[in-house]
């Protein structure tokens, strides 16, 4: 099996030794090494000053996908399978970066962490943010913890909104239609005035939908679950003299729909209201050799499900949760000499939630269970350091962090990370760190919950090499990776009176995997392909192996291409092919693991210019309608299209 993979990673690298013929001439549209990104060193960097590997999703590349949600958009990526992403819209999606579980990923807003302080595992659904509002997107794999804390284990996504950035004001209006009777409207004003900066984007989003569990009975009534979303954003700047900036952000997204049972089941009169509400105030101090940011952020979110009793009785259930966490944190940036400099920082941050939950059946009726505001809370304090040497073609990254819990203590995580850049276009690096997941407040504080847990910590090894074979044009880059994560949090059952049921520390993950992928890109012609591999061993306590990386496939591979074919009218298709994965069935008792069959999508774009000022698109969705499982128990969007138009107006 290695050789198999072995033989993949060979045969990108002679394409791409074979496509740099005939690029050789062409003109700086891709990313390359001299790229700037600030989400691996949280200080402005080019690639090839950084031993990591980040992928960037372009401005233009959202532009041309308005007519996908995020998570459908990040499950075009190398190495991330956005599990539920084509389920019915709004139903919650799972984020897999490298095979970790989707609460070891963290989400950044403009740099701001988000997560959702009454989630089971604290991750945070991306159906909340529209992808209108977004700019780009950074997206940095391995090991983050160092510079940004917990949940930072498998990689960092940074959601970058839009900003001012010329002077005077741009309006926009964009509408998109299609199937599921889908309909999207939004608007646009952005520009700078004099010293301040303005960006204010609207959405609204409505869908009938589909039915979202599988009907197995043959009756074909499970209702449509349709989905409704309001989503704003403002960004406001200031520049108060050529030195200090202030900043204020406001993100806020209502979703509306219809939820049924669980896995096969339907159900007429479950719904649900989700609030996502996240604000930041910040000021940046420009220093003659560096910088000094200090942030303070809020993010609430608010869950309510509803399930009424039929006519003749059933069940009746009431979610309420709201979960806030209040980050502070101060960043400073600063060149020491032409050889070293440094990014060091302190933050503290507040989590709490209150919930009730109440569940009643003709056949059973207990008490609600609640979690009163106040009584479920934690706060942590860190301080970290990460110093970057750079002489000739050597680069270092060497940090450290220091973390305060109010439940577990102290930790500290680090991370090595050298790299060399070698004739302007070859860069070879490996990393060394730790991570740390700490227990949310439900594992901590709920029914189930015990306040004894200990964090999760992960060692992370990786290396790899990104070559910039042609200039501006013709890119290879390849990652090894292994994570070994011990105290694995998790769920457990007494099989004896009293039959209690708790999360527990004690199972330990081994997870290991690579990651290939050739971009080429000339005047007319974008392209990458990629393929992608992880496995796994779960063991428990005793040392048995057990069933693990549920819903996510070992292999993937992709493909994606965007062609203009005159100046005005461009081309696009996407290729992924996810392999087999293995599911729960909790159909039978005790539950049991099945398997999914692979399966490939394709989809096509169409853009055309038609003025200078509109501009009209279409996306063909699964053109060959393939019929597929992501979940066991709930449907997958067959053939689908989306219509729009965008104008853009001073």
């Amino acid at each position: 099996m290695e050789k198999k993979y072995a033989k993949i990673t060979l045969g990108f690298g002679l394409l791409a030794v074979g496509l740099s013929t005939s690029a050789a001439y062409a003109q700086d549209t891709t990313r390359t090494l001299n790229t700037v990104v600030v989400t691996a060193s949280r200080s402005p960097k080019k690639l090839s000053d950084i031993g990591r590997v980040v992928t960037i999703i372009s401005a233009d590349e959202i532009n041309k996908s308005q007519g996908k949600s995020l998570p459908q958009l990040l499950n075009t990526v190398a190495g991330i399978t956005f599990s539920g992403a084509n389920n019915a819209p709004g139903i919650s999606t799972s984020v897999f970066l490298r095979g970790a579980s989707s609460g070891n990923t963290l989400i950044l807003v403009d740099g701001f962490p988000v997560n959702n302080a009454s989630g089971i595992d604290g991750s945070y659904d991306l159906n909340a943010l529209s992808v209108d509002l977004i700019d780009h997107i950074e997206i940095l794999k391995g090991s983050g913890s160092t510079l940004y804390g917990s949940d930072a284990v498998a990689g960092v996504i940074n959601i970058i909104t839009k900003k001012a950035k010329q002077q005077g004001l741009t309006g926009g209006l964009q509408l998109t239609g299609g199937s599921y009777n889908a309909f999207k409207e939004s608007a646009s004003l952005i520009g700078q005035v004099k010293n301040t900066g303005i960006a204010i984007n609207l959405s609204n989003t409505d869908s009938k939908g589909f039915a979202a569990a599988t009907d197995t009975t043959g009756k074909g009534d499970f209702k449509k679950d349709g989905f409704h979303q309001r989503s704003a954003s403002v960004n406001l700047s200031q520049n108060v003299s050529s030195k200090f900036i202030l900043n204020g952000n406001l993100q806020v997204s209502h979703n509306t729909g219809d939820l049924p049972y669980g896995a096969f089941t339907n159900d007429n009169d479950y719904t649900y209201k989700n609030t996502f509400l996240f604000g930041g105030v910040g000021a940046k101090l420009i220093l003659p050799k560096g910088n000094l940011n200090v942030n303070l952020s809020q993010n609430t979110v608010q869950n309510d499900f509803t399930n009424l009793p039929s006519d003749n009785g059933g069940t009746h259930q009431v979610t309420k949760n709201t979960g806030r966490i209040t980050n502070a944190e101060a960043v400073f940036n600063y060149e020491l000499n032409k050889y070293l400099d440094i990014t060091s920082g302190a933050g503290f941050k507040y989590s709490n939630t209150s919930q009730y939950s109440l569940y009643e059946s003709t056949a059973y009726q207990a008490p609600a269970s609640i979690i009163k505001a106040g009584d479920a809370t934690n706060n942590i304090f860190s301080a970290y350091t990460s110093l970057f040497f750079k002489y000739d073609i050597f680069h270092m990254e060497l940090g450290g962090r220091y973390n305060n819990h109010s439940k577990y203590g102290d930790k500290f995580t680090y991370t090595i990370n050298p790299s060399l850049y070698l004739a302007d276009q070859f860069k070879i690096f490996g990393t060394i760190a730790s991570a740390f997941k700490s227990p949310s407040l439900y594992q901590l504080f709920s029914q189930y919950g015990n306040p004894k847990l200990n964090p999760e910590i992960t060692t992370s090894y990786e290396a790899g090499f990104d070559w910039e074979i042609i200039k501006n044009t013709l890119s290879f880059n390849t990652q090894f990776f292994k994570r070994n994560t011990k105290d694995v949090i998790y769920f457990f059952s007494e099989s004896q009176p009293p039959y209690a049921s708790f999360y527990k520390n004690g199972q330990e993950q081994k997870d290991k995997g690579f990651e290939t992928e050739l971009k080429y890109s000339n005047n007319k012609i974008h392209a990458s392909a990629y393929y992608a591999y992880v496995t796994g061993k779960l063991t428990d306590e005793a040392g048995a192996q057990t069933s693990n990386l549920y819903r996510r496939p070992k292999s993937t591979l992709g493909a994606n291409i965007s062609y203009d074919v005159l100046n005005d009218f461009q081309v696009g298709v996407n290729y992924k092919y996810t392999g087999n994965r293995t599911d729960q069935d909790f159909s039978t008792y005790p539950s049991s693991v099945i398997t999914l069959k692979h399966y490939n999508l394709v989809d096509l774009h169409l853009g055309y210019k038609a003025t200078k000022s509109l501009n009209v698109f279409g996306d063909l969705n699964n053109v060959l309608d393939t019929k597929y499982v992501d979940w066991l128990g709930y449907n997958t969007r067959g053939i689908n299209f989306m219509l729009g138009a965008r104008y853009q107006f001073k």
